[in-house]
C-alpha cells in the first residue's frame, strides 16, 4: 500500500483498505469551496459560516521544520503563520469532525495558539450519563506522537503505576510488570516491584504526605526518570502489608502489546489467558498472532483476553483479533467495523473524499510486523470471555462490539468499559499532531450507541450497555494471570457454572483532585495509545 502523498494525514499514515486510502486533504464537507478574503497583511480573514477547503492553509507553518522526521519522511511545511495553523484547524475541523454542526464557529484570528484554538472545536454536548460526549479531543507534538507509534524506547523501570490519590495522602501502586524489566527483576528471592505494591517513599521523600514542591518534583523525578542510567530507591508496601526498601535503575525500554500468557488447567478443559496491554505498536500484530497460536497449539477450549488496561490501538489489529478468536466460518463476509461520518460527507469519507468502505474481518497479516498476506491462526470459539475495567476503550471496545456483532457470545467480567465507539484519523500539521473525532464506528448488524461503555450484566451501572457476564472490581491483591486474582478467578467461575461472585470485591476508591491541589504526575509523558482507535495501516 503506497504512503498519503501531500501531507493529508501525518508522515506514514494512511487509511484502514484501499479503499479508504487518503488521497485528498480532506473532503468539501457539504460546502462549496470559496477562497477567504486576504487580509491587509497578506492572511486569510474569518467570514462567519464560510469555510475555505482545508487544502488552501495546510502546512503553512509559523515555525517551518527542516530535514526529516525519525520515519525518514521530510517535513512538508512552509513559511505560514499561526494565522494559517489555525484555518487550517478550524476548516479541517468543519470537513471532517463528526459533530461539525454542534462547533461553534470562532475567529481563528482571536486566537495566538493554535493548540488553544484547536481545544474549543469540538462539541459541547453530552451522553445520557451526563459525561462530555467528547472526551477524547487531544493534541500533542509530533515528534512525540511518532516515538510512540513507533515503540521507540524510553526510560522507565518497566512498571506500570496506577495513581489511586495524586494528593495528600496519596496512594500510588503498582499496577504491572514488564517481563524482563528493572522492576521484574527477581533481588533475593523476589521481585523488585510486584503487583499492588504501595509506594510509601522515594528517595527518602515521604510519597503519601509529602506536600511541598520541592518534595513534589523529587517524586515525579523517581516515579518517572527522565533517562536512562538514574537509580532511585523505593520503600514499598506489598498486598500483604510487608514493607521493603529496594533500589532500581532505569533503562531505556518499549512496553510489550502482549504482556504474558498462561494455560489454565481446569476439570472441563484447558483455558487460554493472554494479557493484552494495547493494539499498538506495529509490533501488536505479530505478538498476538504468536500468543494465539500457542493457545491454539495448546489446545485451548476457552479463551480469557484482558484488555482492562488496553486503552486500544490499531483498528485493524483489533479485526486480526477478531478473526483469530472466531475464525473463518463465524467471519466470512461479515463487517468488522463500518464508519458514520458526519452528516455533510454523504457516502463519502471526509477525509479521504474516497468512497465509505467499512473494515472486515482480516484474516492474514497486514505488514505490520508480520508479512503482509500471512494467514492467521483462529480459534474458532463462539464464546470469549474479556477483562475490563474502566481504562478498556476504543479498539477494545470495537473487538467486544464487532464480535457481538457475528453472535459470538462475549462474556465481560470486571467494570464498564470507557465508551469510545468514535475514531479519528490523526493529523500532523506544522509540528503537531490532532486527534479530532471523525467516525462512529459500528457492527455488521449496524450498532455502534455505546457511549456510556459496555458493562456485565449484573452491574449497577444504568447507562452502560449490558451484556453476559459479572461485575467484578480490579483486584490488586494478586498478580494479573492468577487465577485467583478476582477478574480471572470470576471468568473461570462463570465458565464453569454461569455464577457470579457474591457480593462483587471492593475496590480502591479513585480520589479526584481538587483545583489547586499539589499533585502527582499520574504518567510520563502523554499516552498516545489511551482511548485510541488508530485507522493507520503500514505504508
Amino acid at each position: 500500500m503506497a504512503m498519503v502523498k501531500g501531507g493529508c494525514l501525518a508522515p506514514g499514515l494512511v487509511a484502514i483498505s484501499a479503499a479508504l486510502l487518503t488521497t485528498g486533504c480532506g473532503g468539501s464537507g457539504g460546502t462549496t469551496p470559496v477562497s477567504p478574503p486576504p487580509s491587509s497583511s497578506g492572511g486569510p480573514v474569518w467570514t462567519s459560516g464560510v469555510y475555505a477547503p482545508s487544502s488552501q492553509f495546510k502546512n503553512k507553518c509559523q515555525t517551518v521544520r527542516t530535514g526529516v522526521d525519525i520515519e525518514g519522511n521530510p517535513y512538508p511545511d512552509t513559511q505560514g503563520s499561526t494565522l494559517y495553523e489555525n484555518f487550517w484547524l478550524r476548516s479541517w475541523t468543519h470537513e471532517t469532525y463528526l459533530w461539525n454542526n454542534e462547533v461553534v464557529d470562532r475567529n481563528p484570528a482571536n486566537y495566538s495558539d493554535p493548540v488553544t484554538y484547536f481545544g474549543v472545536l469540538k462539541t459541547t454536548a453530552t451522553t445520557a450519563s451526563g459525561k462530555p460526549k467528547d472526551q477524547f479531543h487531544f493534541s500533542l507534538p509530533t515528534d512525540e506522537f511518532l516515538k510512540e507509534v513507533n515503540s521507540a524506547p524510553s526510560a522507565t523501570y518497566g512498571a506500570s503505576f496506577h495513581v489511586f490519590s495524586a494528593t495528600v495522602p496519596r496512594d500510588v501502586r503498582v499496577q504491572y510488570t514488564e517481563p524482563g524489566s528493572p522492576a521484574a527483576q527477581v533481588v533475593s528471592g523476589s521481585p523488585n516491584m510486584i503487583r499492588g505494591d504501595k509506594i510509601l517513599e522515594i528517595d527518602g521523600v515521604d510519597a503519601v504526605n509529602a506536600n511541598t514542591q520541592t518534595e513534589v518534583d523529587m517524586l515525579n523525578a523517581g516515579l518517572f526518570p527522565a533517562t536512562a542510567g538514574e537509580t532511585h530507591t523505593f520503600k514499598l508496601q506489598d498486598p500483604g502489608g510487608t514493607t521493603r526498601t529496594i533500589s532500581m535503575m532505569s533503562t531505556n525500554l518499549a512496553f510489550k502489546p502482549v504482556n504474558r500468557t498462561a494455560v489454565v488447567n481446569t476439570s472441563s478443559g484447558d483455558v487460554g489467558y493472554i494479557l493484552l496491554n494495547t493494539f499498538s505498536p506495529y509490533s501488536s500484530e505479530k505478538e498476538i498472532a504468536d500468543a494465539i497460536t500457542a493457545m491454539k497449539n495448546a489446545g485451548v477450549s476457552d479463551l480469557v483476553i484482558d484488555l482492562r488496561y488496553n486503552g486500544g490501538g490499531l483498528l485493524a489489529v483489533a479485526s486480526e483479533l477478531g478473526y483469530e478468536i472466531a475464525g473463518a466460518a463465524q467471519t466470512n463476509g461479515k463487517v468488522f467495523e463500518a464508519f458514520k461520518f458526519n452528516a455533510d460527507a454523504g457516502n463519502l469519507d471526509p477525509t479521504s473524499g474516497q468512497p465509505n468502505q467499512p473494515a472486515p474481518f482480516f484474516d492474514t497479516g497486514l505488514g505490520f510486523s508480520l508479512a503482509n498476506g500471512t494467514p492467521l491462526d483462529s480459534l474458532n470459539l463462539s464464546r470469549v470471555f474479556i477483562l475490563t475495567t474502566g481504562e478498556t476503550c476504543s479498539a477494545s471496545e470495537a473487538v467486544i462490539n464487532a464480535l457481538r456483532g457475528i453472535n459470538v457470545q462475549v462474556v465481560l467480567v470486571g467494570g464498564t468499559t470507557c465508551g469510545k465507539p468514535y475514531g479519528f484519523y490523526p493529523q500532523d500539521n506544522c509540528g503537531e499532531t490532532y486527534f479530532t473525532i471523525q467516525f462512529q464506528g459500528v457492527n455488521d448488524m449496524g450498532f455502534g450507541d455505546f457511549a456510556d461503555g459496555f458493562a456485565p450484566a449484573n452491574s449497577s451501572d444504568p447507562y452502560a450497555v449490558k451484556t453476559d457476564g459479572c461485575a467484578v472490581a480490579d483486584d490488586y491483591n494478586h498478580d494479573l494471570g492468577d487465577s485467583n486474582e478476582a477478574l480471572l478467578a470470576a471468568a473461570l467461575q462463570y465458565r464453569q457454572n454461569g455464577s457470579c461472585p457474591t457480593p462483587p470485591p471492593s475496590a480502591v476508591a479513585v480520589k479526584s483532585v481538587a483545583p489547586g491541589a499539589l499533585a502527582i504526575k499520574t504518567q510520563a509523558r502523554p499516552d498516545v495509545m489511551k482511548h485510541n482507535l488508530d485507522m493507520r495501516m503500514p505504508n
